[in-house]
């Protein structure tokens, strides 16, 4: 019966520590797995239409990017807080003069990416056919518990495509 009785006690101080550990809360986002496109602003008038190929994993996805104008983030403050705590704070965005697009390309892994563009420029002429490979980005935001993030991204100027940073 001693037996019994320390086993029970163990087990029920176990579950007492365990039930009191703090677990790490992960944010509900969804990742997309896409390449993400960016014309750089010296380059963005030059460019009419764009094509990307993205092979990943002897996968290829290819397609006509819907081009958008792009935008960077202006910090706008933060309100005054009561007590020093957390405080409001809030941003806007303002076009950069760069175009941006994504390409499709699920599952999107670890592994080297072999990236093509094409298209057309504004004078109706072809642009030039650039090519890169690179390995896309994983980082953990959120920390290792919440899982990794993998990004792809590439940037087009008249010099070629690069990986964005």
């Amino acid at each position: 019966m001693r037996t019994f009785a320390a086993v029970a006690g163990l087990g029920c101080a176990a579950l007492l520590v365990t039930g009191c550990q703090t677990e790490a809360a992960c944010p509900a986002i969804a990742q997309a797995p896409v390449v993400a496109l960016t014309v750089a602003r010296e380059y963005a008038g030059s460019v009419k239409t764009l094509r990307l190929k993205a092979c990943q994993d002897s996968r290829c996805t290819e397609a006509e990017l819907g081009l958008l104008p792009g935008s960077t983030s202006v910090d706008q403050g933060c309100e005054a807080g009561s007590g020093g705590g957390d405080r409001p704070c809030s941003a806007t965005s303002s076009p950069d003069g760069t175009l941006t697009g994504m390409l499709l390309l699920d599952p999107l892994t670890e592994s080297p990416i072999e990236a093509a563009s094409s298209g057309t420029g504004t004078d109706g002429l072809p642009l030039a056919v650039r090519t890169l490979t690179f390995t896309p980005r994983v980082a953990y935001p959120y920390g290792e518990q919440c899982g990794r993030f993998i990004s792809a991204g590439v940037l087009l100027d008249a010099e070629g495509l690069r990986q964005s940073g």
